[in-house]
């Protein structure tokens, strides 16, 4: 392999392949003229080792547990932004001036209303219906209610497009909560700002009026800083894929967070609180569940451990512990849940099985249990890695978008394994 070509040699054929580098190190074999110049495709699966494009939004090295947006390192954001200032930094890659801040949140003041004629919608839902389906049509619909919101040069461009989205789907999410449980529902405020008017919103009642506390939305702020993008996972190159077909940037975002429903992406919090809960019934009898995750006859996984691309600690469950022990102290809370995660993860922490496979804590292990200290149902917690995932799905179908050069519809080839040509047998000869 020389220094810019990799060699692939074919029977006697020996063929040349750029090498592709990224800025952080990152290495790929360009094969993009691979089957036009040897009719030979590649099989990635899962496309663990499939490079489905060129992005500057988010770096994520997984050897090292590393994730940047826009060249921030995730500690730092959480530690020192708010959710606006970071979706602003993911849409231009730049951290937003105090002016430009200013005009962000604004537009997400004046854009936080529906059409008056969407929340009828709510009331055509069935009761139990998934938040994830109401967030999945409703964001399709926008489209239809708001058509300008596409004629993005006539309208303010990129930047008042995604407050309006990021408003609307706050307020979509809040109002198919207050549906689920029958309350009224509670309008956004102009005096509150983001995670703020998203909290009022779920748990203010005419009734019962909602104190806000300035501890729930610095973690409320942390959450949805951690989820706001994450390379090409599921949901984001669903985004991407939808959205090369020449789909509207909501239909794209609606297929996102289908893709995101998935017990395996944005369900995965929801898992773990069914596995802690179902620990604390069974007498605390961790060595039970630690025994079935090891034994391979036993299809049962520990969920909240191990990640597709980190091999070590997730950074950002780092974070999240951190955020979860200080909300719990300063609101002198307690759940026997968080005392199950802590247990758990120590005796993970030390067993050989686990630490050979990596499998350390992810996001979601102690991410759900934040949720719940806030008074978030479980079947809400899709909708919130939504909430946070936003700009970055935005970002990403942006730059898939622009991106001119490789400006194609999303394609993927396979392997036929299925019968040859056959022929036809009439109906009268089929016996």
């Amino acid at each position: 392999m020389s220094e810019n070509f990799a060699t692939l040699s074919i029977g006697e054929t020996t063929y040349k392949l750029p090498i592709v580098r990224g800025t952080r190190g990152d290495k790929a074999i360009d094969i993009r003229k691979l089957f036009k110049e040897t009719g030979y495709m590649t099989l990635d699966s899962g496309y663990m080792n499939t490079g489905s494009c060129s992005s500057s939004i988010t770096y994520l090295d997984g050897a090292k547990g590393i994730l940047d947006y826009r060249g921030y390192a995730i500690e730092d954001l959480a530690k020192n932004c708010t959710f606006t200032e970071v979706a602003y930094l993911i849409l231009h890659g730049v951290l937003p001036t105090f002016d430009e801040l200013k005009s962000f949140k604004q537009d997400m003041r004046r854009f936080a209303l529906l059409h008056e004629d969407m929340i009828h919608f709510f009331d055509h839902f069935p009761p139990n219906a998934s938040p994830m389906s109401i967030l999945s049509t409703t964001v399709n619909s926008l489209h239809n209610y708001y058509p300008e919101m596409d004629e993005e040069d006539a309208y303010g461009g990129l930047t008042v497009t995604t407050a309006r989205l990021l408003a609307k789907t706050r307020t979509i999410a809040a109002f198919s909560y207050k549906k689920s449980i029958g309350h009224p529902l509670v309008y956004p405020s102009p005096k509150l700002n983001y995670c703020e008017n998203f909290l009022n919103m779920m748990f203010d009642r005419p009734n019962l009026p909602y104190k806000i506390k300035p501890e729930v939305v610095s973690a409320l702020n942390k959450l949805l800083i951690l989820h706001a993008d994450h390379e090409q996972n599921c949901s984001t190159s669903t985004v991407r894929l939808v959205g090369s077909s020449g789909a509207n940037l909501y239909a794209s975002i609606s297929a996102g967070v289908s893709a995101l429903w998935g017990p395996l992406h944005g369900g995965a919090n929801q898992a773990v609180i069914v596995m802690l809960e179902d620990i604390y019934a069974d007498d605390k009898d961790f060595e039970k569940y630690i025994a079935k995750a090891k034994d391979k006859n036993d299809p049962y996984r520990l969920t909240g451990f191990g990640h597709r691309v980190y091999k070590t600690f997730d950074p950002r469950a780092k974070i999240i512990k951190k955020a979860c022990d200080e909300i719990f102290k300063k609101l002198e809370l307690e759940d026997p849940l968080l005392d199950i995660a802590k247990e758990l993860e120590e005796r993970v922490s030390q067993d050989e099985y686990f630490i050979k496979r990596n499998l350390y804590p992810n996001v979601d292990f102690y991410s759900g249990i934040i949720y719940r200290a806030m008074g978030i149902p479980t079947d809400m917690f899709p909708v919130m890695f939504a909430l946070g995932r936003l700009p970055g799905w935005i970002a990403q179908w942006t730059e898939m978008k622009e991106d001119r050069e490789n400006a194609r519809i999303g394609r993927p080839r396979q392997i036929y394994t299925g019968n040859k040509r056959r022929e036809y047998i009439p109906m009268k000869e089929r016996g």
